[in-house]
């Protein structure tokens, strides 16, 4: 689908994009190089051009520069990763034991406190998703515990029988061979699955899942502190008169952030009057999984502040075929927030099973994380959601999507117990 910027005219020559990723450990180069194939692919199915190119040489090794021309329209973009990935990693820096604590006490948290009930109320999709480790991780326990037990009676049957031949009755010594054998045999299984985490995803959804749930929906202090460098760095942007928009977008648990950083700016006044224009791109966000638990005041204070404000426009696109995201949800209305003046988000639906062909979308249907990832991706039949279009098209958000309706599939019932803005 091609661009409609040359109907109405050029609006943006140049555009900052800040982008957020969700709880990844990954290093920042990897959606680089997924911006830079991907953006070729869409490019070559809907007809425009579009060049990528790193600028580590400027000593930004976690952005790249964009150039378009859609439409005989040209554009150029810079976007920068907003690096977190070094606090996910130290966050996962657990041992089994710690893990599998962090799961008795996230199961806890989610089901004590009434939020894994509400949360089902909603998408039933994020919530399996959110179970899955926890029952992955006891499916591999039971299966080391298993495997130990019987291999270890397995030995101290042949031992007991070897002593047996030679006249010896020393029961101790089979029962310490059993109780070493199974304890090593269990140990090592635990360790291999862990080691093939990158098929299973177990403890990487764990700690996911775990790292809100410890400060029940509150920010721990190094995340703020993180949040709060973002922030100045997007504010830096304004300054430059040659930009015509900044865009942040928040992926996954990275919508949550932006919420709560661009709620933080505009509060704080420090986007008065900018010649840019703000958008917002939330992106198969999973808000409801933070804002649903009881501490999350933070959160809650921020999403009811920001979905009135007149400073930015903000666009919320989730699929009901992602099964990690809350499609469709309105992240204000479901946590229960009644605000007397609310603008945004508006709430549309990338529609896999439209915008994939029956071929692609047969492909990538049981690949539950891949597409969570769509987004950031090419579409072999694109309806008016184009990721690199927005990020480096000749068009602000707010006017790709003046005259959008919201999705009337869209989920606005209120579900949180917690609703509290502050403590």
């Amino acid at each position: 689908m091609s661009d409609t910027g040359s109907r109405i005219g050029q609006r943006v020559r140049k555009r900052r994009v800040f982008y957020i990723p969700g709880y990844d450990p990954f290093h920042p180069r990897r959606y680089r190089e997924l911006y830079r194939s991907e953006g070729a692919e869409q490019a070559r199915i809907s007809g425009y051009s579009i060049a990528v190119a790193g600028r580590s040489g400027e000593g930004k090794p976690h952005s790249w520069h964009v150039e378009t021309e859609i439409e005989g329209l040209r554009t150029e973009a810079d976007v920068d990763v907003l690096v977190w990935s070094d606090i996910v990693r130290d966050s996962m820096s657990n041992s089994i034991p710690a893990t599998y604590w962090q799961l008795v006490r996230t199961a806890w948290t989610y089901i004590a406190s009434g939020a894994l009930r509400r949360l089902m109320w909603l998408r039933k999709g994020p919530v399996i998703a959110a179970l899955y480790p926890i029952g992955m991780l006891l499916l591999q326990l039971a299966l080391a515990i298993l495997i130990g037990w019987g291999s270890s009676a397995l030995v101290a049957w042949m031992v007991d029988s070897l002593l047996g031949l030679i006249g010896v009755h020393l029961p101790a010594i089979a029962h310490g061979a059993r109780l070493a054998v199974g304890l090593a045999l269990a140990v090592w299984i635990l360790r291999w699955f862990k080691k093939k985490d990158g098929k299973f995803f177990a403890y990487y959804l764990m700690h996911d899942y775990a790292y809100s749930a410890r400060w029940k929906g509150g920010n721990p202090p190094e995340l703020e502190e993180r949040m709060a460098a973002f922030g100045e760095t997007i504010t830096e942007a304004f300054a430059d008169p040659e930009v015509d928009e900044v865009l942040v977008v928040g992926h996954s648990s990275g919508a949550h952030l932006a919420v709560s950083i661009l709620a933080d700016l505009i509060r704080d006044e420090r986007l008065k009057e900018p010649r840019a224009k703000l958008g917002f791109l939330s992106l198969g966000q999973v808000v409801p999984m933070v804002s649903f638990l009881p501490k999350a005041y933070r959160l809650r204070n921020d999403l009811y502040f920001l979905c009135q404000r007149d400073e930015l426009t903000w666009l919320d696109v989730t699929a009901p075929g992602d099964g990690c995201a809350f499609a469709l949800c309105d992240p204000v209305l479901v946590t229960g927030l009644k605000p007397p003046a609310k603008k945004w988000p508006l709430i549309i639906s990338a529609a896999f099973t439209q915008s994939l062909s029956p071929e692609r979308w047969k492909e990538l249907r049981w690949r539950f994380f891949r597409l969570h990832f769509q987004y950031l991706c090419a579409f072999d039949r694109p309806k008016d959601y184009d990721y690199f279009q927005i990020t480096a098209g000749p068009m602000t958000l707010a006017e790709r999507y003046a005259e959008r309706v919201p999705s009337k599939s869209r989920i606005d019932v209120a579900a949180s117990k917690y609703r509290a803005l502050a403590p």
